[in-house]
């Protein structure tokens, strides 16, 4: 080989290919990294209510390191989608120096356990909310379903003027719900068909619900766990034993 000048010839050819290509990766792998190159204008876009800007700054100025051409866009996202009421993020780099961020926001629907929040969209986020919203529980993961189903039954009382306060899911599937308003509705629906079920029980509202109501008799508990039909719980009221005759 050693006696092959064609051989030697393209050995040194490429080895001087090599040598380039990696003084050119240095020079710009040092370049991109410069102060020059580092991103000075930040624009924040999307209609903002509860995400609270001076915390979006913040991220923006503590967490989002490196210049246009290092900053890593999926951890810069993940940063800012920590802070509370974010829902989504997209960012595009503004050449020269510039970032362009675009968030949205929950919009919430309901408490969702203990202590989180469950959006519009049935998704559980956490962040602080001092105003009234209904309470949802159900099982972990199971957020989406119960918003899904307080949405569909809140559907089915409206036309009775009756709003849901709180909706449960059990372990085991069960729901109940408990309605809003100065006299609570506590209503049981069970595992099996509860949206045919709370139709039924709407659909003869006027017959029996509030029947009693406007007679003055206030009902605070509904089971609707039966086939055929429901059973109502009026408070003070206890079944008389008929009198034998004398």
């Amino acid at each position: 080989m050693w006696d092959d000048v064609r051989r030697l010839n393209a050995v040194a050819l490429l080895l001087a290919v090599v040598a380039i290509a990696i003084l050119v990766y240095g020079a710009l792998a040092w370049a991109v990294r410069q102060p020059a190159f580092a991103i000075r204008h930040v624009v924040v876009d999307g209609r903002l209510v509860r995400v609270n800007p001076a915390h979006v700054s913040a991220v923006i100025r503590e967490e989002l390191r490196g210049t246009f051409f290092t900053l890593r866009l999926a951890d810069a996202r993940a940063s800012l989608q920590r802070v509370p009421w974010v829902k989504s993020v997209a960012l595009r780099r503004r050449w020269p120096d510039g970032l362009e961020v675009s968030l949205s926001e929950h919009e919430p629907l309901a408490r969702w356990n203990d202590n989180a929040l469950v959006d519009t969209e049935g998704e559980a986020f956490n962040a602080d909310y001092n105003g009234e919203l209904p309470q949802l529980t159900g099982p972990e993961g199971s957020a989406a379903l119960v918003a899904d189903r307080f949405r569909d039954f809140g559907k089915t009382l409206a036309p009775r003027s009756l709003s849901i306060a709180e909706l449960r899911l059990s372990p085991r599937g069960a729901w109940q719900l408990r309605t809003s308003g100065s006299t609570p509705l506590t209503i049981e629906l069970g595992r099996n068909t509860p949206g045919e079920r709370l139709a039924r029980m709407v659909s003869y509202y006027s017959r029996t619900l509030g029947a009693l109501a406007r007679a003055g008799t206030r009902v605070e508990y509904v089971d609707l766990r039966y086939r055929n039909g429901f059973a109502a719980r009026v408070p003070g009221f206890a079944e008389r034993t008929p009198r034998k005759g004398s």
